[in-house]
């Protein structure tokens, strides 16, 4: 869950995807934990923080919820909604163990490695279904450097001091490509 660039204080729980039906529903994906609390965290601001919905989850959808947003009454005001995040305060969200962080703590954090030398910034975090990933971005690291959020690889976040050790591979940096040169092409035979 990324932090508002404008507002950071508020952090993006959820995304609405077009209009569902013809009675200004809208199909909205939710980025929280559990996604059906995209529906508790009272009214959700743009962006700019200059519109606010209230939220009313109506039925699961194929990829989210199907949901009725405060002021919008027509597929055509769903439709023009496409593509908006929706943020929360995040006092309305729940504290988190000692071990789980919101996405928005770890973007900008400074990443080290063991020994304490600097590798770069953890540009953000992904998930494509099989965990978290830190995307951590430099001088000498190319398009970035992908490192699983796992105990193994990331053993020390610190949010207040505003860093995390990642514990490299052998090897790893000495392959990262020098910046702006071009990788292998697709579908290249490396035998």
């Amino acid at each position: 869950m990324p932090p508002s660039p404008s507002k950071p204080d508020h952090v993006c729980v959820g995304a609405i995807s077009g209009s569902f039906g013809v009675r200004g529903e809208v199909r909205l994906k939710s980025f929280c934990a559990e996604p059906s609390d995209i529906g508790a965290y009272g009214p959700l601001t743009t962006e700019d923080g200059a519109t606010s919905y209230t939220i009313n989850l109506t039925r699961p959808v194929k990829s989210g919820y199907a949901a009725m947003l405060s002021g919008v009454a027509t597929k055509e005001n769903a439709d023009a909604l496409r593509g908006t995040r929706l943020y929360a305060p995040r006092s309305a969200l729940p504290s988190l163990p000692d071990d789980e962080f919101y996405h928005a703590d770890l973007v900008g954090l400074t990443a080290l490695d063991t020994g304490g030398e600097p590798i770069g910034k953890v540009a953000s975090v992904a998930n494509h279904g099989a965990g978290d990933i830190l995307e951590i971005t430099g001088p000498g690291l190319g398009n970035g450097l992908l490192i699983p959020f796992t105990l193994a690889a990331v053993p020390t976040v610190d949010l207040a001091s505003g860093r995390v050790i990642i514990d490299m591979p052998d090897g790893l940096l000495d392959n990262a490509p020098a910046p702006n040169t071009p990788s292998a092409p697709l579908g290249q035979d490396f035998d």
